[in-house]
């Protein structure tokens, strides 16, 4: 199963130089790079938050293996949703799905099931592989989407995740798809992006799961979130970073109704 692109020309282009050119003058900030267990990385069109993800893939060394966990924003499809063969493609080619890893995941965690249809349309798992194919260029994913709204769901992967993870014998990066707080005032949406920011950085799944929902945050991966820093502390994460925050406001000039993208590096 190849699965052909949902959004290119449209979040990013599916011109493939001009993909390249985009992600390498996004990816250009860093002159360090880090090893880490996990990090979020939003999912928008590439003129709003390519930015913010590109500071967040710059900043990191990334493996040759991934396990990519976002939103599924459409109601077609399982509510947790994996995909166990085949590839993704995009304009700079196909990125391999990890067979081995995904159905070591599917059997960790038995509430996964296998699903074309909810990954067919969905853009939060996508938008994110050009990174990956131009930064660590040989790579392979195990994707995940997910529209439960059930905390012992979402830790349940998060073990799942663990559990797979640390049975490899090379390094794995979890990398959780999210925007933040959607379509309020700028300053609304920055002072409730903070407060969930902030259980992101103090490495708190539950804290975040509680906050969000509490707050009426519309933080649209928070579940791929939970899931990731459950996973995160049980392979032993210390720290998270907060490596650049911006909204749509600042590249439309419009801040009556944003989008907030936070890039967040976790070891």
């Amino acid at each position: 199963m190849i699965r052909p692109p949902a959004v290119a020309g449209r979040f990013y282009p599916s011109d493939p130089q001009e993909l390249a050119r985009q992600i390498k003058e996004y990816t250009s900030g860093a002159t360090k790079k880090n090893r880490a267990i996990a990090c979020v990385a939003p999912h928008a069109g590439y003129a709003y938050s390519g930015r913010v993800a590109g500071a967040v893939y710059s900043a990191l060394e990334i493996p040759a293996r991934c396990i990519l966990l976002g939103p599924r924003h459409y109601p077609q499809g399982q509510p947790m949703a994996i995909l166990t063969e085949g590839s993704f493609q995009t304009p700079l080619g196909e990125a391999p799905i990890d067979s081995a890893m995904a159905a070591k995941l599917a059997r960790a965690c038995p509430p996964l099931r296998e699903d074309t249809e909810a990954h067919a349309r969905e853009h939060s798992l996508e938008v994110q592989l050009p990174f990956l194919q131009q930064i660590a260029g040989d790579f392979r994913f195990v994707p995940v989407v997910l529209a439960t709204d059930r905390y012992g769901a979402m830790e349940e992967l998060g073990h799942g995740v663990a559990k797979v993870v640390k049975e490899q014998s090379e390094p794995v990066l979890v990398i959780a798809s999210s925007d933040m707080n959607h379509y309020e005032s700028d300053a609304v949406t920055r002072m409730k992006d903070e407060k969930a920011i902030a259980r992101i950085l103090a490495l708190d799944p539950r804290g975040l799961y509680d906050t969000v929902r509490g707050e009426g945050i519309t933080m649209c991966g928070y579940a791929a979130t939970v899931a990731m820093l459950v996973a995160a502390r049980e392979l032993g994460a210390k720290e998270a970073t907060l490596v650049r925050y911006a909204t749509s406001g600042d590249v439309t000039g419009d801040l009556d109704e944003v989008v907030g993208y936070a890039g967040i590096i976790i070891r």
